[in-house]
């Protein structure tokens, strides 16, 4: 069968329209459950207090029921004395004596207060009257109290006849939890809709099969059923169903016994799609929309199947996902019982300019970035077969149909992705690292929440710029100076030295076209770039290592220039399967990915910082955390060089020249620092072994610095 093109698309708004009337949702139906079975329920009735919460004026604290009045004036110094009542309320005890004035009555945490009563003093602002007659006991009031102090009175809670929980919510264990405290023992919820859940596809294996070329792990049907549990239904899972038309025919008459279908994949207009043709084969009123201009999103198909609510979503995780949200969710949540859900957006402003096509409703997932004007709104960068671009955004963007563009600096709404944003305690943008995945995993585990986009190093100074990161992970080297990152100071960015890592050729061992390259590297790459059956893997423009490839390409556009891609792990992931077949990535990931590797140069992996967020607390953390020993110790295992010390430069209080050469084999480094242009220092220093002694003298140098006043610290 040929494809087909989708001739009727339906815009976002009528598709919508269409499924409503066509369903026409409701809750289902009310039941009664026991109370221990009502957690993740949606209530069918408001709930009101039969009684007050707290049943009875009670005591906050272990002390003494009185009467407030007789307290008035007691100092340590002056304390009042009072005669104490025989009777003891310890819980559960109902008072059986008044507590006249000059008395006061024992009385446990959680006690009846006495008749006669109107606070309670705690234990430790008392003392025991040691001189009081044998018949008699009293204490001592060292401060005085307020009436009502140290008291719960009864309905302050909780009064009866109040309503405590509305129809329509979602009862968690808070909502249980005041259940029970009213004395609930049976609840009225809705019925739970069950949702049938199908996945669809010869290509799809499950979660913990051997994965082989062409495969791919089912996660849709994982995603779609939590999601339909989330909004109080119930899942129904029919694993996963091959392209069989028989087959899938079978399985979903099955499913329409059910109050909601639900399948993913084949619902767009190729050869192996069946999914569409199949509902196609049903009325009452049958397929409603076959086609969305919406992206992601286009090939959704929605129907009413035999009088049963059904949608097939596109395949693609992100498009799956998305579809999901803004089709589905809302009518299962009508189904389910639960109220709508409430619309959150915020204003923000597109810091990259971003296309888009005309014709077509665009949702674009965002980041969202906490500026000092409010926030920034990146776009994932994630297509629609991503599967961590819904999972990790904030909210999406809506581009109308009529636009072609966002430019840069335009302000527009992000409509979240949940009822409220919290930004994370600890923001970095700039270029990926497995040392810095290392460390934001310690630093989460330290309660200190992080957030990373990985845009490039040039992007992260940017975005350092605009204040709009604590930290900005780059590894740029200065062509004038052959010096990383310190050529990037401002009067407004500081510089932490983080690390070192090796930078290098990446290729599969078992390819003989590189079996010359360790002996004679400069020539195997020029035969390698004008062998156009060679293909390499080029990084993002912004990127550190796309600086040193553009100085090793030297203007060649070898096979394979324009192919980016935008970390060190997708470099290996191009060369492993053989879709490229060298490029330049960090020894490390190299190792991982079971590549050979070639070392061209080390570099510095360092983070800039806005002065004005050095002195905030997670930052400092971050910056202790580089200096511990243990960390050092796991960064050195994957890879990283921490044998120089960390330490803070700042453009105002250091400057500084380097000029490192290479004269007949020898290095030759200058670096003259200086305070003022009246007090300057040279260092001249002369070593044969360039890769092994260039980045030592280099950090001496800056030490050497340092130690003469020239640093703003050492830390």
């Amino acid at each position: 069968m040929k494809q087909q093109q989708f001739l009727n698309l339906a815009t976002a708004e009528e598709a919508e329209e269409r499924f409503w009337e066509a369903v026409q949702p409701q809750p289902l139906g009310e039941e009664l459950v026991m109370l221990e079975d009502a957690h993740g329920r949606i209530l069918a009735c408001d709930i009101v207090a039969r009684h007050n919460v707290p049943y009875f004026d009670r005591s906050n604290f272990d002390g003494f029921a009185l009467r407030a009045e007789d307290t008035f004036g007691a100092q340590e110094t002056a304390p009042i004395l009072l005669t104490l009542n025989p009777e003891i309320l310890a819980c559960g005890v109902v008072p059986q004596e008044d507590v006249a004035p000059g008395t006061a009555t024992t009385i446990s945490t959680g006690g009846v207060l006495p008749r006669g009563a109107d606070g309670v003093v705690m234990i430790e602002n008392t003392f025991p009257f040691k001189n009081a007659e044998p018949a008699e006991n009293m204490i001592q009031v060292l401060k005085p109290i307020v009436p009502n102090a140290g008291v719960s009175l009864a309905g302050s809670d909780i009064g009866a006849g109040e309503v405590v929980l509305r129809i329509g919510e979602l009862l968690g264990y808070r909502e249980t939890g005041t259940l029970a405290a009213l004395g609930e023992a049976n609840v009225s919820v809705w019925r739970r809709p069950k949702v049938a859940v199908i996945s669809t596809g010869d290509e799809l294996i499950a979660p913990g099969e051997q994965m082989e070329m062409g495969k791919v792990y089912d996660s849709n049907s994982t995603v779609i059923a939590h999601a339909v549990e989330e909004l109080g239904c119930e899942a129904v899972r029919f694993g996963i169903v091959p392209d069989d038309e028989a087959q899938l025919e079978t399985v979903l008459r099955k499913a329409l016994a059910l109050d909601f279908v639900l399948l993913s994949g084949g619902t767009s207009k190729g050869e192996g799609d069946l999914n569409y043709r199949v509902f196609e084969k049903f009325r009452n009123p049958g397929v409603l929309v076959h086609g969305v201009s919406l992206k992601p999103g286009k090939p959704l198909c929605l129907a009413v199947l035999d009088g049963i609510p059904a949608a097939i979503l596109p395949g693609f995780p992100t498009s799956s996902t998305f579809t999901f949200s803004k089709f589905i969710a809302p009518v299962l949540r009508k189904l389910a019982g639960l109220t709508p859900e409430r619309s959150a957006h915020v204003q923000a402003n597109v810091p990259l300019r971003l296309n888009s096509d005309k014709g077509r409703t665009e949702f674009n997932l965002v980041h969202l970035v906490r500026n000092e004007d409010g926030f920034s709104a990146y776009s994932t960068g994630k297509g629609s077969g991503s599967i961590t671009g819904f999972a990790r955004a904030d909210g999406f963007m809506e581009i109308p149909r009529t636009t072609e563009m966002l430019e840069a600096g335009e302000d527009t709404t992000i409509h979240l992705l949940g009822e409220s944003t919290r930004p994370s305690d600890l923001m970095i943008i700039g270029s990926h690292c497995v040392g810095l995945d290392f460390l934001l995993g310690e630093m989460q585990k330290r309660g200190v929440s992080c957030k990373f986009l990985a845009v490039g190093s040039m992007g992260g100074i940017l975005a350092a710029q605009r204040g709009e990161c604590d930290l900005a992970g780059t590894h740029l080297l200065d062509e004038a100076s052959n010096q990383y990152n310190s050529h990037l100071l401002t009067v407004e960015l500081a510089l932490i030295k983080g690390y070192r890592r090796s930078q290098g050729l990446l290729f599969r061992k078992d390819d003989s076209r590189f079996a010359l390259v360790k002996q004679n590297f400069q020539e195997t790459i020029r035969q390698l770039m004008e062998d156009q059956n060679v293909r390499m893997i080029n990084r993002n423009l912004g990127s550190g290592t796309r600086v040193l490839l553009d100085r090793l390409l030297a203007g060649q556009r070898p096979s394979g220039f324009f192919q980016e891609a935008k970390s060190h792990n997708s470099v290996a992931a191009a060369i492993t399967h053989k879709r490229a077949d060298w490029g330049i990535a960090i020894r490390s990931v190299a190792e991982d990915s079971g590549l050979d590797f070639f070392p061209m140069q080390d570099e510095e992996y360092d983070f800039i910082i806005p002065n004005k967020r050095l002195k905030r607390q997670e930052v400092r953390q971050f910056i202790n955390l580089l200096q511990e020993a243990n960390i050092q110790t796991q960064l050195n295992k994957l890879g990283l060089s921490t044998d120089a010390p960390v330490w803070i430069a700042e453009h105002n209080k250091l400057k500084h020249e380097a000029h490192v050469k290479s004269q007949n084999n020898t290095l030759v480094c200058h670096y003259r620092f200086r305070k003022n242009e009246d007090n300057s220092r040279l260092l001249h220093i002369k070593t044969q072994y360039f890769f092994t002694w260039y980045y030592f003298i280099s950090r001496l140098c800056i030490s050497l610095a340092s130690l003469s006043g020239l640093r703003d610290c050492f830390i």
